[in-house]
């Protein structure tokens, strides 16, 4: 007698009994008890095998493909808001551990599991995953030096994307204020979980989105395994970097850790903390070079100006004095007023001597006639050598005040009249610096409207007598 299998109505459970009085059900009985029959005896499970005949999904958003192993394949349907939630990237070829719920299809007499998350297999199956995308993205071009932008030295406001609650955001704000305190802006977001990578990816985009952006940004989190650093390996967060239009600095996890957004930020700091660091310069430092800078400018403005100082003395030097400047033109104005006055002289005496000579053969009208010529003539002749006295007297006047105030400017004293003064020791010579003045030496200062005498009897303390 062959064996007849019934289906308990109460349990639900596929019975042996006997082949006499089996009863008749129908094929939707038997698939529906065949479901419960599977899902009460599995349940929520975790299954380890290959993707096998992923396409992506289908236009309904769900998701059909198979896991296998080395005996055996399994189907598989993701549904699509399960779908749209799972942290890793499906591909074909990839070992997964799939968790989800064993079940039927009726419709095919088939069995298959619904998942509901996915996980690569392993280190081993992550760093291969990992590799590929990061292949795939520097194909693209998003981790080419050429993009990368200088760091701003002294930013005024820094962005910060980490988790709020966490020790990081805490060492940054520390470190920042040891080394030069600056606003700080943090945009908090999941470092951990599913919702971590979208969150990271949305604060990039928002701080690039602001009114007033931060200078830089750090995206910073604490260290972890592989798994707790991934969402920082998702295209998402690498592509926000990548984008973003103020220069970015990765910090993640610890100084051995490395994620594909540290190839796409513009720096990649160890740790946060180096990340706070390679923001900001430190302080002190900074002043520091500031007044060493200050102090070169002071000096060589100082050599400069007695430089310039010397070569005035020097040029001063060379310039004669100013009455023998003026001796010339004295000498040369006198000796042409001289030969003047003689000419003229010499001149009447002339027109005279002439005059005595002719006048004997005149009669007494030709007489007058001429001697009224003569007079007109020396009159004419007289006021032209007036005019050209006068002229020459007053261009060697002019040439003698273009010199008098050449050498008035070119004289110590104007120097004077601007407020300065003129110092000399006992003995007449000038004092250059504060280290030739000797204590209780008498000193001679010269202003613009007299001289006075001080006595000093300090380093920096002088007594009038």
């Amino acid at each position: 007698m062959s064996t007849i299998w019934d289906h308990d109505p109460e349990t639900g459970e596929i019975i042996e009994t006997g082949g006499a009085n089996a009863g008749e059900y129908s094929v939707s009985e038997i698939a529906n008890a065949l479901k419960r029959t599977l899902e009460d005896a599995f349940g929520h499970v975790r299954v380890r095998g290959e993707i096998s005949g992923y396409r992506g999904p289908s236009s309904s958003g769900h998701c059909y493909f198979s896991i296998k192993d080395e005996g055996a394949k399994l189907d598989a349907v993701i549904w699509r808001g399960s779908f749209n939630r799972l942290r890793s990237r499906m591909q074909e070829g990839l070992e997964v551990i799939a968790t989800g719920k064993i079940t039927s299809y009726a419709m095919k007499s088939a069995y298959q599991i619904v998942i509901e998350s996915v996980e690569p297999a392993g280190a081993g199956a992550l760093m291969a995953l990992l590799e590929e995308r990061k292949k795939k993205l520097a194909a693209e071009g998003l981790f080419d030096a050429a993009r990368k932008r200088p760091i701003p030295y002294l930013p005024e406001l820094i962005g910060v994307v980490t988790s709020p609650t966490g020790a990081v955001i805490r060492d940054i704000l520390h470190r920042l204020n040891d080394r030069f305190p600056r606003h700080v802006m943090v945009w908090p977001v999941r470092v951990q979980g599913e919702t971590c990578a979208a969150e990271v990816a949305a604060a990039i985009a928002g701080f690039n989105g602001m009114a007033r952006k931060p200078d830089v940004i750090i995206v910073a989190r604490g260290g972890g395994s592989l798994e707790d650093l991934w969402g920082f390996n998702e295209e998402i967060v690498v592509r926000a970097a990548a984008a973003s239009a103020i220069p970015l600095i990765s910090a993640i996890g610890h100084e051995t850790d490395t994620t594909l957004i540290d190839y796409a930020a513009d720096l990649r700091a160890p740790t946060p903390t180096a990340a706070a660091e390679k923001a900001v310069p430190v302080r002190a430092d900074l002043v520091a070079e500031v007044a060493r800078l200050d102090a070169r400018m002071q000096g060589g403005l100082s050599r400069y100006m007695d430089e310039r100082q010397t070569r005035v003395r020097s040029a001063a030097r060379a310039l004669p004095r100013p009455d023998e400047l003026l001796a010339l033109v004295r000498q040369r104005f006198d000796s042409a007023s001289g030969r003047l006055l003689r000419a003229l002289k010499a001149n009447t005496r002339e027109q005279t001597a002439r005059l005595g000579r002719v006048a004997p053969r005149l009669t007494l009208a030709p007489m007058r006639t001429m001697i009224a010529n003569e007079r007109r003539s020396l009159e004419l002749s007289g006021r032209r050598a007036a005019r050209a006295l006068s002229r020459l007297v007053a261009f060697q006047r002019q040439r003698f005040d273009g010199l008098a105030k050449l050498v008035g400017t070119l004289s110590y004293k104007s120097v004077l009249r601007r407020g300065f003064a003129l110092v000399r020791d006992d003995k007449g010579k000038p004092v250059h610096a504060a280290a030739d003045v000797k204590q209780w030496e008498t000193l001679r200062l010269e202003f613009a409207d007299g001289e006075v005498k001080v006595r000093e009897d300090s380093p920096r303390q002088g007594q009038f007598l």
